[in-house]
């Protein structure tokens, strides 16, 4: 056995990388940052949008982004290991009562946090044994949890919320919320340089005063989620072993696999994280628990996770990006979703230049340039972009995220395909 994990000899899961092919590092992450820091800036400046870049919107971004996310990680835990997973709705649901339940049973936040992980973990526990042990068709199986988990929490609400004091047949009474950190005396300079509303300047001041004020010991538990499952997947023989049953379950077995138990862990810890970002809807991002308070935001983790490419940092910037246009349609809705389109006409612009320059295909640069300015005529011509149309800004950007993303992904090669032990390859 070697320190990988696998029997020597193996051959590797995932393609191994060839020369020249992109790898991200640091390095270029950090010039990534800073390039879209600087593109927020000049935006903000022309367009006077002063919510893109300030404290607000950042910190409601990061709080709108963590039930994306959450859920998203279910789902990357689910297919690494071979199970389709659209139930991540229904367990999001549950986690949702449960996490209210449990902080008001025993007057504790915490308490709800693990009942709203235990909520969402029975649901994949439902997930497994379907898809799993009997082999039905997993679409079926998470539609079915969908429909069930909404269905359990009308009933369970009806049964305990009901008859408590503030609570009702689609609500909880109020529940305690867990605490909330800032890093010391940071708060009160960086406050005065955004309100300055100097160049860049004042938009690093009212970026970081988002992220380091005012967050929830809850965000920092989800954040931390992110590299841990990127370790043990990743980075350990546990997750090694894993990921082989997402993509070779045969080869895997015939080299001492527990093919089904390592599928029942990873449906199980999906239902677990969908879960706690349920709770953190009933107890961080609003005071109760309400009938219908995901809002789909299940199925838009599940396309962060294919933004993400099915890896734990893509997943967390398409949380991001979703969580932020979330936050600026709730804030100044018409004016800032607005001043985008001119962030978007520009970060088209780039694509076809790229495009054009880098990769010679110029029928495809033709086609994204004449999209850039399209967009860009849709602003200069317009000033604000209607309420019925900034509602939807969320599920529009899922839908142009995937639709770009769709040419670079390669979700795990037996992803959703039915396995039985000892079946021919």
């Amino acid at each position: 056995m070697s320190a990988s994990g696998l029997k020597t000899g193996q051959v590797p899961v995932e393609p191994v990388a060839t020369a020249g092919k992109f790898k991200l590092t640091w390095r270029l992450l950090l010039i990534g940052l800073g390039a879209l820091v600087l593109l927020l800036s000049v935006t903000r400046f022309f367009t006077g949008a002063e919510d893109l870049t300030s404290a607000g919107a950042i910190n409601a971004a990061v709080a709108l982004a963590v039930p994306i996310g959450l859920a998203g990680l279910g789902g990357l835990w689910s297919e690494r290991a071979g199970v389709v997973n659209i139930g991540l709705e229904g367990m999001m649901i549950l986690g949702t009562w449960a996490g209210a339940w449990g902080a008001i049973q025993f007057a504790n936040p915490w308490a709800g946090v693990l009942a709203g992980a235990v909520g969402g973990l029975i649901g994949g526990l439902l997930h497994a044994v379907a898809t799993v042990s009997f082999g039905v068709d997993h679409i079926i199986s998470g539609v079915a949890i969908n429909i069930l988990g909404g269905g359990i929490t009308v009933f369970l609400s009806k049964v305990t919320f009901a008859e408590m004091p503030g609570g009702g047949d689609t609500q909880s009474p109020p529940v305690p919320k867990p605490g909330v950190v800032s890093v010391p005396g940071i708060g009160g300079p960086l406050a005065d340089l955004e309100a300055r509303h100097w160049f860049l300047v004042s938009d690093l001041a009212g970026i970081l005063r988002g992220l380091l004020t005012n967050v929830s010991l809850f965000t920092i538990l989800a954040i931390l989620l992110v590299p841990l499952t990127f370790y043990v997947l990743w980075r350990t023989a546990f997750g090694l072993r894993l990921r082989s049953c997402g993509e070779r379950p045969v080869a895997a077995e015939s080299l001492g696999v527990n093919v089904y138990t390592y599928k029942y862990v990873a449906v199980v810890v999906s239902g677990a994280l969908a879960g706690l970002g349920g709770a953190f809807l009933s107890l961080v991002a609003s005071s109760a628990y309400r009938e219908g308070q995901t809002g789909g935001r299940g199925f838009i983790g599940l396309a962060a996770m294919i933004f993400g490419n099915w890896r734990p940092g893509g997943l967390a910037a398409g949380a991001g990006l979703f969580g932020y246009t979330d936050a600026l349609q709730l804030r100044r809705g018409g004016e800032s979703v607005h001043a985008l389109l001119l962030l978007v006409a520009i970060l088209i612009a780039a694509v076809a230049v790229y495009q054009l320059v880098r990769q010679q295909r110029t029928q495809a640069a033709i086609i994204t340039g004449s999209a850039a300015v399209i967009v860009f005529v849709l602003f200069a011509l317009t000033d604000s972009i209607p309420a019925q149309f900034t509602s939807v800004t969320p599920h529009i950007t899922t839908l142009l995220v995937l639709s770009l993303a769709a040419q670079r992904l390669r979700m795990p090669a037996a992803d959703g395909l039915p396995y039985r032990k000892g079946q021919a390859k």
